[in-house]
């Protein structure tokens, strides 16, 4: 009976459910994802979804797995929002008690360099990973993950969010903010807060506020903040990829499905003479089989925590999370 590892996400807006076997291959991959119709994401809401839907998924995700044999459970113990954590985390230890299996503890940010890495097939990259709560330029160096470049406040996918909540859409917001920067011609003059390989987005996002407060077109104001932005994350990654000397990019999280930031990378890529890759759509956002992916790179290895000892880290950096395989 093929053996796999089950994994649990529930850091921010998605609970989801994943499995992968010992070989690293994702089997099983469902979610169900928080949502709004104005405003952000409220952490007690988000939190009650997931406690909402967690039975469900799990009992489904067993379900489909009867012919497997699930002899660990891996989890998302950080960072992320608290409530939301803590929904993961009594789920993935009820299921580990209940199975009689290890509990393995994944960093979630580990969990989008690792999956990207593997699904962009690439070796030693320059990851740029960019979602709704991180922007960070990251390098494998000396048996740990060191972040070389990232924002100094808030995060590109959290802008876009904040920004869409401005332009009156629900969470999540950057799709919006996205499709309607489709529909803008004119570039604005925004601000670029760029500081040697780290970035800043809240004066642009507030030059941007001010500038709808003042009747501008919103399509031309959406579209002169993606440009902006981008540009910026693009221009930190050429920076970071000439420094380091590394020859791929590998672009992950929820932002990687940005077209066009897609396209800005891949074309600085061309230029440098680089290989870039940009990790799957349905693994790109916030998913199970990410946690799961990365729990058997532990399991492969013994490495597990005790029950007691599985405390949720909302604010686990990626540089303090083990990296045994590599």
């Amino acid at each position: 009976m093929t053996r796999l590892v089950l994994g649990i996400e529930s850091t921010a807006h998605t609970f989801g459910v994943g499995a992968c076997t010992y070989e690293g291959d994702i089997v099983y991959n469902k979610s169900s994802t928080y949502a709004t119709t104005t405003g952000g994401i409220h952490p007690r809401e988000a939190a009650r979804h997931h406690a909402d839907v967690a039975p469900s998924l799990i009992r489904s995700a067993l379900e489909e797995l009867k012919g497997y044999d699930i002899d660990a459970v891996s989890v998302a113990l950080g960072p992320g929002l608290g409530p939301c954590l803590r929904v993961g985390a009594v789920s993935a230890r009820a299921l580990a008690i209940r199975l009689g299996v290890p509990l393995i503890p994944v960093n979630h940010a580990l969990a989008h360099i690792e999956i990207g890495v593997k699904q962009t097939v690439t070796k030693d990259p320059v990851s740029v990973y960019i979602s709704g709560g991180n922007t960070a330029l990251v390098l494998f160096a000396k048996g740990r993950y060191a972040v070389t470049g990232e924002t100094l406040d808030i995060s590109l996918g959290n802008m876009l969010d904040v920004f869409a909540r401005d332009l009156g859409f629900g969470y999540p917001g950057a799709p919006h903010v996205l499709e309607l920067a489709t529909k803008g011609k004119n570039l604005l003059d925004l601000p670029m807060a760029v500081k040697g390989q780290d970035v800043s987005f809240s004066g642009l996002l507030t030059s941007a506020e001010r500038l709808l407060k003042s009747g501008i077109d919103p399509a031309d104001l959406a579209y002169s903040v993606v440009e902006t932005s981008f540009a910026m994350v693009t221009e930190i990654t050429e920076r970071v990829l000439v420094s380091s000397g590394k020859k791929e990019v590998s672009l992950t999280g929820g932002v990687a499905r940005a077209a066009r930031l897609v396209q800005m990378l891949e074309t600085m890529c061309r230029e440098r003479g680089a290989g870039f890759s940009v990790v799957p759509q349905e693994l790109s956002g916030d998913n199970g089989g990410m946690i799961a992916y990365v729990g058997q790179l532990y399991a492969n290895r013994g490495y597990s925590v005790e029950i007691a000892r599985s405390f949720v880290r909302t604010r686990w950096r990626l540089e303090e999370a083990p990296v045994l395989w590599k």
